[in-house]
C-alpha cells in the first residue's frame, strides 16, 4: 500500500495502527496479550485446543463450532496451557452461558480434560478420534524406528568388519531394490495408510517389509483395527465391546508400545466413548488453528501480539 501511494509505508502501518483501526480504543486493549474474551459467542458445541501463535509461545483458544470457522468462531484466547491460568478466565464467563455448552471436543491432554470439567460442568466431554488413532499410529512407528536403529547398527559392524579385512562392503538387497535400512526408512508413509489406499510401489515394499519383520505387521493391523471401531460401530455399547476387545489383543501381542496406547485410552474411555454420541470431532478447531497460522504467515510472524489477536477479533469474533 505504501509503494502503490508514494508512502512510507512504515509511517502508513503506524497511522492505521494508532488511528484508523480503532485498536487504541479497543475495550480488551488493557488485558490482550493475556487474554481476550468473547462471551456472546458461547454456543452449546464448542471446541477447546491449543496454538502456537510465535516463538513457541503456546496459547489456549475456546471456539464456536457452529460457526464453522467463520465470524463468531473466537470464544477466547488466552495466553498459556496452565488449567489455574485458563479457568480463571474462561470462569469470568456467566454461569448461564457456561452451562449453555452441551458438548466440548478435546484432545487427550489431561489439562483440557480439567479445565472443561471446571468451566463446563454441563457439557460433556469428547475425545477427538484423531488424537486416539495417533496414538496407535505412533506406536507402530516406534517399532518401526526401533527395528531401523537395530538395521543401522548391524551395517556398521559389518562395513567395520569388512574394512578390517580389506574388502569393500555391498549393502544387500531386497527384490525391489531397497537395503535393510532403506526399507524401514521409507516404509514410514504406507504404515499411517490403509491398505486399500497404498500404491503398487509401496505393496511391495510392505510385503518384503512384513516378511522381514512379522512383529511390524501385526502393529499395523491392530491400530488398523482400532481404525475401524470408529469407522463401523455406530452405538457406544458396540464400541465398548470392540475396544474390549482391541485390549485383549494388545494384551497377547505383548508390545510395550500398544501396551501403553491401551492405557492412555483405557483412562480416557468415557470421553473416548462419547464420540458415538454424535460422532464429533475436534476438526473444527485444529481446522482454525491452521487459519490463524495462514494468517500469521501473511505478516511474517507476530511482532506486536496484542494488535494480531485485535485483527484476529476483528474477522472471527
Amino acid at each position: 500500500m505504501g509503494f502503490l501511494f508514494g508512502v512510507d509505508g512504515e509511517l502508513l502501518e503506524r497511522q492505521y495502527r494508532n488511528h484508523l483501526s480503532g485498536y487504541m480504543s479497543w475495550e480488551q486493549l488493557p488485558h490482550a496479550e493475556e487474554w481476550i474474551l468473547f462471551e456472546k459467542n458461547i454456543g452449546p458445541y464448542v471446541g477447546i485446543d491449543e496454538v502456537n501463535l510465535s516463538q513457541g509461545e503456546l496459547y489456549t483458544i475456546l471456539i464456536n463450532k457452529e460457526r464453522r470457522g467463520g465470524s463468531g468462531s473466537i470464544i477466547a484466547i488466552i495466553k498459556g496451557t496452565d488449567v489455574r491460568t485458563v479457568t480463571a478466565v474462561l470462569l469470568k464467563l456467566s454461569r448461564r452461558r457456561r452451562f449453555q455448552v452441551r458438548e466440548i471436543t478435546l484432545d487427550m491432554a489431561p489439562n483440557m480434560e480439567q479445565t472443561a470439567r471446571i468451566c463446563f460442568p454441563a457439557a460433556r466431554r469428547v475425545t477427538d478420534r484423531f488424537h486416539v488413532q495417533k496414538l496407535a499410529y505412533e506406536a507402530v512407528q516406534e517399532m518401526r524406528v526401533k527395528a531401523r536403529w537395530e538395521a543401522l547398527d548391524e551395517e556398521s559392524i559389518q562395513m567395520a568388519h569388512a574394512k578390517a579385512c580389506g574388502k569393500l562392503y555391498h549393502a544387500p538387497v531386497f527384490e525391489n531394490g531397497d537395503s535393510r535400512k532403506q526399507l524401514l526408512a521409507r516404509s514410514i508413509y504406507l504404515l499411517y495408510k490403509k491398505e486399500s489406499l497404498w500404491t503398487q510401489s509401496q505393496r511391495e515394499r510392505a510385503e518384503i517389509l512384513f516378511r522381514e519383520y512379522p512383529d511390524i505387521k501385526k502393529a499395523y493391523y491392530l491400530s488398523m483395527r482400532l481404525g475401524l471401531i470408529y469407522h463401523q460401530c455406530k452405538h457406544k455399547d458396540i464400541a465398548l465391546t470392540r475396544l474390549a476387545r482391541w485390549y485383549d489383543e494388545v494384551d497377547k501381542s505383548g508390545f510395550l508400545a500398544f501396551g501403553r496406547v491401551a492405557r492412555s485410552i483405557q483412562t480416557h474411555y468415557l470421553e473416548i466413548i462419547n464420540f458415538f454420541e454424535r460422532r464429533s470431532t475436534n476438526a473444527a478447531s485444529e481446522s482454525f488453528n491452521a487459519k490463524i497460522k495462514s494468517f500469521r504467515s501473511q505478516f511474517r510472524g507476530v511482532k506486536d501480539k496484542a494488535f494480531f489477536l485485535f485483527r484476529l477479533a476483528k474477522i472471527y469474533a
